[in-house]
């Protein structure tokens, strides 16, 4: 605003038109000083109106956006939430699946092993035996087993001595 703005309109048309002669009179005067005030109260009272609306309508962006953040945060964290329990199942049915797959192969290796104990038992020959050596003779027992059969020998063999 400028310094014309401020005083009463009949001083700025005095200054422009210096020869025209405006004699007013005091009640005219008192009036028109009076009307001026009067639109500068309103004036100043709508733009402390504006300026309080304003200031509402920032202060309602604001909130607003903490608002759209914190609703945009609780989907992130749903998203999050929903994105771990997946994962969280995945790994349990990979887990269950592996868990399976080892049970499966450990039943296979033990089947295998019992056939092949009973194969490799079946089919090796043991032979323990105890010896004993006496003056001029050789006790000798053997037992020999060959699958399920077994065989126990018993000998005494007299040593030819020199004398």
């Amino acid at each position: 605003m400028g310094i014309g703005c401020l005083l009463p309109p009949f001083s700025c048309q005095a200054e422009r038109c210096p020869e025209e002669k405006t004699i007013m009179t005091e009640r005219s005067a008192a009036v028109f000083i009076q009307a001026w005030w009067r639109g500068m109260l309103v004036r100043r009272t709508l733009l402390h109106a504006a300026l309080r609306a304003w200031i509402i309508q920032c202060w309602w962006r604001q909130m607003l956006e903490k608002l759209l953040a914190k609703r945009r945060r609780m989907v992130l964290e749903f998203y999050v939430q929903q994105e771990w329990a997946a994962v969280r199942l995945q790994s349990w049915v990979r887990m269950w699946r592996v868990r399976q797959r080892y049970c499966r192969l450990l039943n296979a290796v033990r089947i295998i092993q019992v056939y092949w104990r009973w194969h490799s038992c079946h089919s090796r020959v043991f032979i323990e035996g105890h010896y004993e050596l006496k003056e001029n003779q050789l006790n000798i027992q053997l037992e020999v087993s060959l699958g399920s059969q077994a065989c126990k020998v018993q000998q005494c063999i007299p040593l030819p001595l020199k004398e």
